[in-house]
């Protein structure tokens, strides 16, 4: 996500994703034999993903210009499978739903939040709206790829900074971001 709209768009599109297959996967979780599980999960998530693809591309053509071949590749995303197997596989579909609500809407503000320090120090914007003064010269590599690294990187940092400060008022040890997913 090189802006913040396209973090919205793309976190929404992954919760939609989570959400739906969390549900029809812990609603067959009984019926898939073990043997076909993954790809089960994997077939169940790709309906989801071609459904919201189809909906972005009738309903709003320029964001799915601006994610192209991203949202086809929520099939393959991590998350999405790791929720079906580590959880949507073994509760029910209400408690799923709502896993898949969380999970989806915490995607959606870390990949907001990493669209909109991307797009404020490399293009002077915020969804699109110039913030910065006109003498402000853009970071270009922060629109590149090496600039996603580099802003999860401070990301992580400020994490793990905050988590130390409140281990040190608490007492107890601060585990960093890392190792806490």
């Amino acid at each position: 996500s090189t802006a913040a709209s396209s973090g919205v768009g793309m976190g929404l599109a992954t919760t939609f994703v989570l959400v739906f297959s969390n549900m029809v996967i812990s609603s067959l979780r009984h019926i898939i034999p073990e043997r076909v599980r993954i790809p089960g999960f994997i077939v169940v998530i790709a309906t989801f993903v071609t459904i919201i693809d189809l909906i972005i591309k009738a309903f709003l053509p320029s964001m799915s210009d601006t994610l192209g071949i991203y949202i086809p590749l929520i099939v393959v995303n991590c998350i999405i499978l790791g929720r079906a197997e580590a959880y949507a596989g073994k509760h029910g579909p209400i408690p799923s739903l709502f896993d898949g609500i969380g999970m989806g809407l915490g995607f959606t503000v870390g990949l907001t939040l990493i669209g909109m320090f991307r797009e404020l120090i490399g293009a002077g914007t915020l969804f699109g709206i110039q913030v910065m003064p006109s003498a402000y010269e853009p970071v270009n590599i922060f629109i590149m790829a090496p600039g996603a690294f580099l802003v999860l990187a401070m990301l992580v940092a400020v994490q793990n900074r905050i988590k130390r400060q409140k281990s040190e008022k608490t007492g107890k040890p601060a585990v960093p971001a890392e190792e806490t997913g």
